[in-house]
């Protein structure tokens, strides 16, 4: 049996939507339910609904052989685990944004920054060399500096339109994101043959996707 953690949301349904393609579909995971769990025995798969910050720990400790989750919160959550496809949906970016027409001094001790993301922000901005006082913040997230909270956010940017909407603008963009499929360390070695069939035809059905 091959459990996969899906997180929940358009990254679970894009995702079961290419293993429904290669074969590995579960009828019930199609119809409307508030179940976490669903499994076919005879095709030897469970899919597993779980919040995105939770399918690295899933699959880190094993109660997960493989998943599906974006790359914002592989960087965030840094697991111990194997990153090995990048799906291609799911598409956004990490990026710095202050108030527009703002002149935001960078040399400031310490640039305070609002974000949900705070160990990819620090991260960032070490490398910098700008020191940081992190303001980890869970949601609406653009009101920080609108409200003098913070200096600058960190936070993912699809289209940029709630930026905009909200009187800022985008300074720099530290990464592009995707969903991304992870496995267990353990899993990948010793589920081998089951693991090395279901990878292949995702990677094979990746390329074709390419050079249509």
């Amino acid at each position: 049996m091959i459990n996969i953690a899906l997180a929940k949301g358009r990254l679970a349904k894009e995702g079961y939507e290419i293993f429904k393609t290669l074969g590995y579909d579960v009828p019930a995971m199609e119809e409307k339910s508030r179940k976490l769990i669903f499994e076919d025995l005879e095709k030897g798969i469970r899919y597993i609904l779980v919040k995105p910050a939770d399918v690295p720990v899933y699959v880190e400790k094993g109660a997960a052989d493989l998943g599906i989750v974006g790359k914002d919160t592989l960087l965030e959550e840094d697991r111990d685990l194997y990153e090995l496809l990048d799906l291609g949906f799911g598409q956004c970016r990490f990026s710095v944004a202050a108030l527009k027409d703002t002149k935001v001094d960078f040399n400031q001790s310490p640039l305070r920054v609002g974000t949900k993301y705070p160990k990819v922000s620090k991260s960032f901005f070490l490398k910098k060399g700008i020191p940081v006082d992190i303001i980890e913040l869970q949601g609406s997230v653009e009101l920080a500096p609108i409200i003098g909270l913070s200096d600058v956010i960190v936070d993912i940017v699809e289209t940029g339109n709630t930026l905009i909407e909200n009187g800022l603008e985008v300074l720099e963009d530290i990464a592009p994101l995707s969903a991304r499929l992870i496995a267990n360390k353990v899993s990948f070695k010793t589920k081998n043959g089951q693991m090395e069939e279901l990878i292949e035809k995702v990677q094979a059905y990746l390329e074709e996707q390419k050079e249509e």
